[in-house]
């Protein structure tokens, strides 16, 4: 199965590059390319990509705000977006993730990771790096306040769902919090896939935020 990438960036020489680094797999093809928000939402309603990589900064409507539109509607259902970011300066990654993007990369990834990033989240996985989450969420979570209501969301959780929930919002993996919890990674998987039921979150992405939100974990813990 061919995977569809739409490439959203204001720089044509980025987009040209990223072009280059995905045509290398037979298994990725990118369907078109946009230079700012708006063209990124229209290209999405009509090429119906799986995947968009998503710069933040874009003149007009940014990135933030396509990701919002793209998810939340339907003219592009299923589609999932990667944003772009230069990591240490950009204040906007934990915005964008709330609004719906299903994982973060750097402009200078290394072209295996991309190709390996893409195909991880069109085949529904949050793609959350276990060092890159913490370094990025606790970046950005202080400076969010607690969501009223989000720490009732999570009684529906068993206590060892809500341990692993804890886990994952720290950026263990899932073999990781296996060790730590003394478990299999499958039943790890297994915990954290139930608490993305029951909560009703789109992914793990989502899932570390409403740790964040609801106080479950605090940044520096």
């Amino acid at each position: 199965m061919t995977i569809k990438v739409l490439l959203a960036d204001d720089q044509a020489l980025v987009r040209a590059g990223f072009r280059s680094l995905l045509a290398r797999s037979r298994d990725i093809t990118v369907v078109g390319e946009a230079s700012d928000g708006d063209e990124a939402v229209r290209l999405a309603a009509s090429t119906r990509p799986d995947v968009i990589l998503m710069d933040i900064r874009m003149p007009g409507t940014d990135g933030i705000t396509a990701t919002k539109r793209i998810i939340t509607g339907t003219a592009a259902p299923g589609c999932r977006v990667i944003i772009l970011t230069t990591f240490d300066t950009d204040e906007h990654v934990f915005a964008a993730l709330r609004a719906g993007a299903s994982g973060f990369l750097t402009k200078e990834v290394e072209p295996a990771e991309l190709r390996r990033a893409v195909a991880a989240v069109a085949d529904g996985d949050a793609l959350l790096s276990p060092g890159v989450t913490r370094r990025v969420i606790e970046q950005f979570a202080h400076r969010q306040d607690l969501t009223p209501g989000a720490g009732q969301r999570l009684t529906v959780l068993t206590s060892r769902e809500l341990e692993t929930v804890k886990l994952v919002a720290l950026g263990l993996s899932n073999h990781e919090i296996a060790e730590r919890l003394v478990i299999s990674p499958l039943t790890a998987k297994t915990h954290i896939t139930r608490a993305i039921a029951k909560l009703d979150v789109r992914d793990r992405v989502q899932l570390v935020i409403l740790a964040y939100e609801s106080g479950l974990v605090r940044p520096g813990t």
